[in-house]
């Protein structure tokens, strides 16, 4: 209510830059720290080289066809300080694989990618003590044996922390 004699509020230019200020200042910030946080947690390369990926990508179907007419199956199982392969064939444990190499990557991150090689521990199953932060990873597992290729294998799982 206004009173008698005196002026009504008034929406000034500088009430307006004020307004103005706020809006952009609000979005700028947001998109600096959305950028901020972009680069922090993902390079954003999926392959170093689409083209000469894509070029590949016939061959690697088939040998993936070959895999699963292999007859081969691998299951990977994390707790808290092991990773354990278990390579199958028809059901039957895998005798012939004599290596397993694994490549342990983030989805989204690769400042924490790592590389191990899994200890035989018995007929088909390879075991590490490596020690994973709770999570989701990707592992690459490579099976050899005498150094040729067998069977390969990517598999999403998530780690198990402490407190889970």
């Amino acid at each position: 209510m206004i009173r008698q004699g005196s002026k009504p509020p008034r929406f000034t230019g500088w009430h307006m830059l004020a307004v103005m200020g706020l809006f952009f200042g609000t979005i700028i910030s947001v998109n600096l720290l959305m950028a901020w946080n972009a680069s922090r947690s993902w390079s954003g390369l999926v392959v170093e080289n689409a083209f000469v990926a894509s070029q590949k990508f016939n061959d690697k179907l088939a040998t993936t066809r070959a895999f699963a007419a292999s007859g081969i199956k691998g299951e990977l199982t994390s707790e808290l300080a092991t990773i354990r392969y278990v390579l199958t064939r028809k059901g039957e444990p895998e005798r012939a694989v004599d290596q397993v190499i694994a490549v342990l990557k983030r989805p989204v991150e690769a400042h924490e990618d790592v590389r191990i090689e899994l200890v035989r521990d018995g007929e088909g199953v390879f075991v590490s003590t490596q020690v994973l932060k709770p999570g989701q990873w990707i592992a690459d597992m490579t099976s050899k044996a005498g150094g040729a290729l067998v069977y390969r294998q990517a598999i999403r799982f998530i780690a198990q922390g402490e407190d889970q």
